[in-house]
């Protein structure tokens, strides 16, 4: 009885539908859900924009889309970009010519030495002319460049990944992680006293090591499979690439006045998939330390792991506070810190390649480490993104903190932070300049209000100076070393002078970059200055 009544139902059903359809046409009954499906598929397009880049990026995205859609605007987008690209790689193609495509049938034995020589000498003048870029003072053949170099030399042959063979390097090794994390903390009562760590091959790997490891130690312990990160838009761009290698959702949060990364704009972003958040002691663009108290306490009361950016700073700020300089708590010794980045080949002055990263306790460092047991190889376990790594820049790392010693770090800290102080007064006392923010550290951002900043960047460049082009906003910045130290007022004069310069002579000099960099501070659609970018690094490597 009751399958009857089900049938008859479903037959009153059939025939009202068929009766209902039968005034369209079959052709519109076939279109029709394609194009709902269309419909809804780009709807939940716009939402996922929406979601990840927020309302005003979304309707610029969806706008430059369609409009690319005009007949002959994407060839000529592109045609246009590919000039963009080709300015940029200007002589790079050129200088490519002649170089070896394959191996030369007779190898040249040690005389390849003189060879390489010969290609060093034709390297750009770089001695007290990089931001950044070269820590240590002096010259390449003696004093504390000839220390890590022989170390390194004497370890080249070593990889600590055969631990019962090379046992000096996993010495060495343990004392880099030991000395340093003593610097940030470890000693002190309210860092747990189990500090732990690895040596890495530079700040990014450090950065995505602890991003990686924050992931899963937060997947184990609340279940988080949607991760989220929150970074002030001064983070560094280490943790774009940790957000796309290990498929995390970045959210990046506006600074505040004073540069720094402000807590409240991180809050509102933090959810039920957040994993960590991130400050910087100090951010790379301004040299400006984020209070990094007010985002151990958000972390602890959220349940969430913080990572401070100690790349720069860790063989500076503990030195400048002993020092006396006014530097706000940044380490271990503040609740909530979970792991810590410090690069020792910065400001530790070790060799190129040598980076630290820290976590509170080995129950998150557990969390870095890769085992494989079902492999015909063998049982294998990894604790970094490397499995080979180079013990001689190890034992280089080591013998340039045991070289120089704390009263050593005491008296480089003390030269570069009074260059800095130097170099900012003098930048401030230019008219044409202003300081961005209240440099915390050794790195001085300037920008302007009546000159093209980006043109005096190319005139310091046509002299020589290679210094760092920043936006938001449009500035340039000085990360002063020890190379610095002796040049400074060579600096604040060719820097008068390239400010004058361009104040009598506005306008980009021929080959300048000036354009390009303006160009892509301006361009709302940041998807296409992405592809200039990839697109110029796939012509220069």
């Amino acid at each position: 009885m009751a399958n009857s009544s089900i049938t008859f139902h479903f037959n009153h059903f059939r025939v009202s539908t068929n009766s209902f359809l039968s005034q369209y046409e079959p052709l519109l009954l076939l279109i029709t859900p394609i194009f709902s499906l269309f419909i809804a598929h780009s709807i939940r397009s716009f939402f996922n924009v929406f979601r990840d880049k927020g309302f005003k990026a979304t309707i610029i995205t969806f706008i430059l889309n369609f409009i690319k859609l005009i007949p002959g605007v994407k060839s000529y987008i592109q045609a246009e970009k590919q000039k963009v690209v080709d300015q940029m790689q200007s002589g790079g193609k050129s200088k490519r010519e002649g170089w070896l495509t394959e191996l030369p049938s007779t190898g040249l034995g040690k005389t390849v030495l003189e060879k390489m020589k010969e290609e060093k000498r034709n390297d750009p003048v770089w001695q007290g002319k990089c931001s950044g870029t070269v820590y240590i003072g002096g010259s390449e053949s003696d004093g504390h460049f000839f220390v890590i170099n022989e170390a390194c030399s004497m370890f080249a042959h070593t990889n600590p990944l055969h631990l019962d063979v090379f046992r000096s390097v996993a010495h060495f090794e343990a004392e880099v992680v030991a000395m340093t994390a003593a610097l940030l903390g470890s000693k002190e009562h309210s860092s747990g006293g189990q500090i732990c760590g690895n040596m890495t091959s530079g700040g990014t790997e450090s950065i995505l090591l602890a991003v990686k490891t924050s992931r899963d130690y937060m997947k184990s312990k609340k279940g988080i499979t949607r991760p989220e990160m929150i970074i002030p838009e001064s983070a560094h761009s280490a943790y774009d690439k940790a957000a796309q290698y290990f498929n995390i959702k970045l959210w990046r949060v506006p600074v505040n006045k004073n540069f720094q990364a402000e807590a409240k704009a991180i809050r509102r972003h933090i959810n039920k998939n957040t994993i960590m958040i991130v400050g910087s002691a100090p951010g790379f663009p301004h040299g400006i330390i984020d209070p990094i108290e007010e985002l151990g306490h958000l972390a602890s009361s959220y349940g969430i792991c913080l990572h401070v950016d100690l790349c720069l700073g860790g063989f500076v700020l503990p030195f400048a506070r002993e020092l006396g300089y006014p530097i706000p708590p940044f380490d271990f010794s503040v609740k909530g810190v979970t792991s810590i980045s410090v690069d020792v080949h910065k400001y530790g002055l070790a060799p190129k390649g040598t980076s630290i990263v820290l976590y509170r306790n080995h129950e998150i460092r557990k969390h870095q480490f890769v085992a494989v047991t079902e492999w015909s190889g063998g049982l294998y376990v990894s604790p970094t993104i490397a499995g080979s790594r180079p013990g001689g820049l190890i034992a280089g790392a080591w013998a340039a903190m045991i070289s120089l010693g704390k009263e050593g770090y005491l008296k480089n800290t003390k030269e570069i932070m009074e260059a800095s102080k130097k170099i900012q007064k003098g930048v401030e006392e230019i008219p044409e300049l202003f300081v961005v923010g209240r440099p915390d550290m050794t790195i001085v951002a300037f920008g302007s209000d009546v000159l093209d900043i980006f043109e005096v960047n190319d005139i310091m460049s046509s002299k020589g100076w290679h210094l760092n082009a920043l936006q938001r906003p449009n500035s340039l910045h000085i990360c002063v070393t020890l190379q610095h130290v002796p040049v400074v007022e060579d600096f604040l004069s060719e820097l008068k002078e390239s400010v004058k310069t361009v104040k009598e002579n506005p306008g980009p000099i021929k080959g300048g970059l000036a354009p390009i960099y303006g160009a892509a501070g301006k361009m709302p659609d940041r998807g296409t200055v992405q592809e200039l970018l990839v697109e110029y690094m796939d012509g220069t490597c």
